[in-house]
């Protein structure tokens, strides 16, 4: 069995002063909102496409950057449109401004980033009965194949199976993927 690592590092370069009090949104809003640009459900997860992200304070390159990601495939949270920026939030709650061209639509999911310094199971099947294939340390990126609101079937490099939909950052608790 193997035991894959997540970053033990911030996934953050920070630029300026930490920036506190941001709040982390657990749960997926009741009522459906849409994009005013892309017309695409609001909130929705994507993934950052490359290794160097900025994040700004707002929705031009006027605006001051605040940090850069430094981890492709990283899930992150769309919670508003401008023209072609998107206001995104990152598992540790902070919240900045995004070109959308450096997003993609490809779903990924942080395992448990809330349980540093832990492993969790990765089952062949969606059970915890199943055999473990694999441990998984908390803030692996790993890409969503579906979602069955209590199950996950995940891969990454070297990795497959079914962790609970509970133990993943980047799937909202009632969501399905197929």
């Amino acid at each position: 069995m193997s035991v894959f690592h997540g970053a033990r590092t911030g996934c953050r370069f920070w630029l300026a002063a930490v920036i506190g009090g941001f709040a982390a949104s657990a749960g997926h809003h009741a009522e459906a909102q849409t994009g005013s640009v892309s017309g695409l459900p609001l909130p929705r997860y994507v993934s950052l496409k490359t290794d160097r992200v900025n994040l700004r304070e707002g929705p031009s390159k006027d605006h001051r950057t605040r940090w850069v990601f430094h981890r492709a495939g990283l899930p992150v949270e769309i919670t508003a449109e401008f023209e072609t920026w998107r206001r995104v939030r990152d598992s540790e709650g902070a919240e900045g401004w995004v070109l959308h061209s450096l997003l993609s639509g490809r779903r990924t999911a942080l395992v448990a980033p809330w349980r540093k310094g832990t492993e969790l199971l990765l089952y062949s099947a969606p059970a915890t009965t199943a055999p473990v294939v694999a441990k998984l340390e908390a803030n692996v990126i790993a890409s969503l194949r579906s979602c069955d609101r209590a199950w996950c079937r995940i891969s990454g490099t070297g990795f497959s199976g079914y962790m609970p939909q509970s133990d993943l950052w980047g799937v909202y608790p009632d969501e399905k993927i197929e």
